[in-house]
């Protein structure tokens, strides 16, 4: 059994959904295990990973409005060290997770066809975000 690990680092433009599933695949075909488990873990608390539809951006959409209305910003919170969108940004970053598992199989994540690894980005301000990967395999 094998094992690779990185941090790799992804600048984002604020608020929204960056697909970083080509830049997980290349790392992951740089590592040399075709079979096996893959971990990812976002490094932050206003930040989260999730698995989605890669084809209509409208998914996208409606998520970020849904996440607006559970967790809207406001001053309704006792945590706003960082600004009105601080724990509004931590709140869904606990509906979303940070950490996300996937197999890999023939060298490529077992993703399905219209799957997608997207970064969310839960603050306003562009932040510079780092994702722990862990591969254990053969």
């Amino acid at each position: 059994m094998r094992q690779a690990t990185s941090i790799l680092s992804f600048d984002t433009p604020g608020r929204g959904f960056i697909d970083i599933t080509g830049s997980i695949a290349g790392w992951l075909r740089q590592s040399g295990i075709g079979e096996g488990l893959l971990t990812l873990l976002c490094r932050h608390t206003s930040a989260s990973l999730l698995i989605q539809e890669n084809a209509a951006r409208e998914v996208r959409q409606d998520l970020a409005a849904w996440l607006d209305r559970l967790a809207p910003e406001g001053n309704h919170y006792a945590h706003d060290d960082e600004g009105p969108d601080d724990m509004p940004a931590h709140l869904r970053a606990i509906l979303t997770g940070v950490t996300l598992q996937v197999p890999v199989i023939g060298g490529r994540m077992a993703l399905g066809t219209w799957q997608a690894i997207y970064l969310a980005e839960h603050r306003r301000a562009p932040h510079h975000r780092q994702i722990a990967v862990h591969l254990i395999g053969e």
